[in-house]
């Protein structure tokens, strides 16, 4: 944690590479180990990632209760990356953390499973731990995971559609997160594609996560098994009667082993998945969607549908170039890689503008 100084080797053949002044190599700046932090609302995990998205050491606890005060979140971060930096020489830390993150990266203006109100989390974190800290939306840690590591590499212009309890989302081009005005891009999920539909906990109704999402998926599962449909009785039967019991990823498993009303529930929220995505292309014309989250794990019983209903809805279909679909690679890890390779690059700039105030003293 304390750091030893570094003086800048003279070897041309590594330019990138810098020596100690006891003799031994530095690794680059592009391979800097550091953490990343992935804030869910029931668990923080944190991991120490090298510079090709490898995670070489993982640490989980449960979020402290939504109720506590902001500092012992904080706290609870603090501590897991003081484990790791025993174990490894951390260089940065990267937070992802669901809500609205602003432009700077350094305030959490809302999370709404934690009591974060504007919340300076970046300089908290940076003054306790002696490290530059990145605070990063968790959708957007996911998507550059995935543009970095993953489903999305080789492609410059890439959307993540995130399927999870809503839909989270970012936008990748031309190899920089787009974050907009304020920081709050990338919130496809509170789009309106049917108005005055299903309530949102967002206040509006018809938010496209209302229809596609894995809280959708467990609504019209248990609308079906209450309203005692014959179609839903091996759904309940998996859960002895227990409508309260039927989940996502129960569901998933029953399409999985080919129950047809359970496949039939992945299919209607396929449909809505590929309306959305349509919309998205005739606003952003990426050149290709990644789709991640735990609903995602349905694989083609959800993808094969939203590719139909994708090409059904595009604007000029027929007539111009459609976009990718394909689901993500990294799956639950992509929040926490992202985040750390994010941080790795403030740490690179940060390094780089603190080697150059050395030089121009010495």
């Amino acid at each position: 944690m304390s750091g030893t100084p570094y003086t800048r080797s003279t070897s041309r053949r590594t330019p990138r590479t810098f020596a100690r002044r006891d003799g031994a190599p530095r690794p680059s700046l592009l391979r800097l180990p550091t953490v990343g932090i992935d804030i869910g609302g029931t668990k923080i995990a944190a991991g120490v990632v090298d510079g090709e998205g490898r995670i070489l050491e993982q640490l989980r606890t449960e979020t402290p209760h939504r109720s506590k005060s902001p500092k012992v979140v904080e706290d609870t971060i603090t501590e897991l990356v003081l484990q790791l930096a025993d174990r490894h020489d951390v260089h940065a830390v990267g937070i992802g953390a669901a809500g609205f993150v602003d432009a700077d990266r350094s305030r959490v203006l809302f999370a709404p499973h934690l009591s974060w109100r504007n919340e300076p989390l970046r300089e908290a974190l940076s003054s306790r731990l002696k490290l530059p800290v990145v605070v990063e939306n968790d959708a957007n840690a996911a998507a550059w995971a995935e543009w970095r590591f993953g489903a999305g590499a080789g492609e410059d212009h890439l959307v993540m559609v995130n399927l999870g309890t809503g839909i989270g989302g970012a936008i990748v081009r031309d190899g920089w997160l787009e974050r907009g005005r304020y920081g709050m891009a990338g919130e496809f999920g509170h789009m309106t594609v049917v108005p005055g539909g299903h309530r949102c906990p967002c206040g509006n109704r018809g938010c496209w996560e209302q229809y596609s999402s894995g809280n959708a998926l467990v609504r019209e599962a248990r609308e079906l098994a209450a309203a005692e449909s014959p179609v839903a009785a091996p759904l309940l039967e998996r859960v002895g009667g227990d409508v309260m019991a039927i989940t996502g990823p129960l569901v998933t498993e029953a399409a999985q082993q080919g129950d047809a009303v359970a496949v039939e529930l992945l299919q209607e929220i396929g449909h809505w998945l590929g309306l959305g995505i349509a919309n998205l292309a005739a606003a952003l014309d990426p050149g290709r969607f990644v789709i991640g989250g735990g609903v995602s794990a349905a694989g083609e019983l959800l993808i094969g549908p939203a590719r139909e209903a994708y090409r059904r809805n595009l604007t000029g279909r027929g007539f111009r170039p459609e976009a990718d679909i394909v689901l993500a690679r990294l799956g639950n890890e992509a929040g926490l890689v992202g985040a750390a390779d994010l941080a790795r690059q403030v740490a690179r700039r940060f390094r780089t503008v603190k080697r150059s105030r050395v030089e121009r003293r010495a």
